[in-house]
């Protein structure tokens, strides 16, 4: 998805493109249960036990973490965060793949191959799909989440120049101890309230913030010996065993409040153990370069399983398998032809914007 880090000259944390493998491999998964030709069942109805969500919220989770850590390096190397610096590194990653997508669903459209409706492709553009609720089209219907993360990108980093670095952290657990209570307030008052509950903003939060926490923490965490024994024993694989159990579906009271709260918190340890500890079969198998190839091209597979691994769809592209290499074929596609001449026109801005402000550093000042 959108949190994946695009190849550059940055260091690279590792890990991360493993368990973003992993993530998009449950959103698959997810999507092809109750596909024409799949063997393995029926998708799970509703947001509760649907091992999709939990993928999305390992995304999530990622993503808070990730652009967190950037923001809090470049505050370390510039005393400051460059707002229209990171706007302009997340317009070069996140847009071209994400309007050619949108076009191609909405000329499919015209084609007369899928129904796409006006509103669908509105919520689309504009990254307000989080909140279109009716009549909503599967095509591009997963641009939910995609709204919520480009929501994120655009009230994070200013947030964090207004908290600073000290304090974002505390920000942070502000929004995990707010979220579970919106989710209480819209289960009672509000209209759609499961789509409500798993898609708006405010009520998803915290799966964002979980990740950004650890990040904040992550200096700290660095002292305390106690912290890195837990993460190194034995003890810790209790982490994924209970996240695993509390997408499990039970009663509803406890999905939307205490178990969404223990997933958000579980994968983020999870996070930071795998990116902390660079030894062991678990780091080997999460750094395969094929499974790291995978968490690279995750966004644009995000992007394009959508329209073929519908379970609503009864064509020769929606079964099984042509289905699942129609749309890692296109997304393929979609990373080299699309994302991957970004990132040059990306990589050569930053250049440019290195090269002048090392030229104005360097520059004698007037006597």
């Amino acid at each position: 998805m959108a949190g994946t880090a695009a190849p550059s000259s940055h260091r690279r944390l590792p890990s991360l493109d493993g368990l973003r493998a992993i993530s998009i491999a449950l959103v698959i998964f997810s999507h092809l249960l109750g596909t024409r030709g799949f063997p393995l069942g029926e998708r799970a109805m509703g947001s509760t036990g649907d091992v999709g969500y939990l993928g999305v919220r390992v995304f999530f989770v990622i993503s808070g973490f990730l652009i967190t850590n950037l923001l809090l390096g470049e505050h370390e190397r510039t005393g400051t965060v460059s707002l229209r610096g990171f706007y302009i590194r997340r317009a070069f990653r996140i847009f071209p793949a994400f309007y050619a997508f949108v076009a191609a669903m909405v000329i499919a459209g015209l084609l007369g191959g899928i129904e796409v409706h006006r509103s669908d492709v509105l919520h689309a553009v504009t990254y307000t799909t989080n909140y279109h609720y009716v009549d909503r089209s599967w095509e591009l219907g997963h641009m939910w989440s995609l709204s919520i993360e480009e929501q994120f990108y655009l009230l994070w980093p200013a947030l964090f120049l207004v908290a600073g670095p000290r304090h974002i952290g505390k920000v942070a657990l502000a929004m995990i101890a707010l979220a579970p209570v919106l989710r209480v307030v819209a289960w009672f008052t509000m209209p759609y309230r499961d789509d409500v509950i798993m898609e708006a903003y405010p009520c998803v939060m915290d799966s964002i913030a979980a990740g950004s926490l650890m990040a904040a923490l992550r200096l700290r965490l660095d002292d305390s010996a106690r912290y890195q024994r837990f993460l190194r024993s034995p003890l810790f694989w209790l982490v994924p065993v209970i996240v695993v159990l509390a997408n499990l579906p039970g009663r509803v009271a406890l999905n939307y409040t205490v178990d969404i709260t223990v997933q958000n918190l579980g994968i983020a340890l999870c996070v930071d153990r795998f990116v902390r500890v660079t030894a062991g079969p678990i780091h080997r198998f999460l750094n395969l370069r094929w499974l790291a190839y995978v968490g690279t091209l995750s966004y644009s597979i995000y992007l394009w399983q959508e329209p073929f691994l519908n379970h609503r769809a009864h064509t020769s592209f929606t079964a099984w398998p042509i289905n699942l290499t129609l749309a890692l074929v296109c997304a393929v596609t979609s990373y080299y032809l699309v994302e991957r001449p970004f990132f040059a026109l990306r990589d050569a801005w930053a250049a440019r914007r290195r090269a002048r402000r090392a030229a104005a550093v360097a520059a004698p000042t007037p006597p």
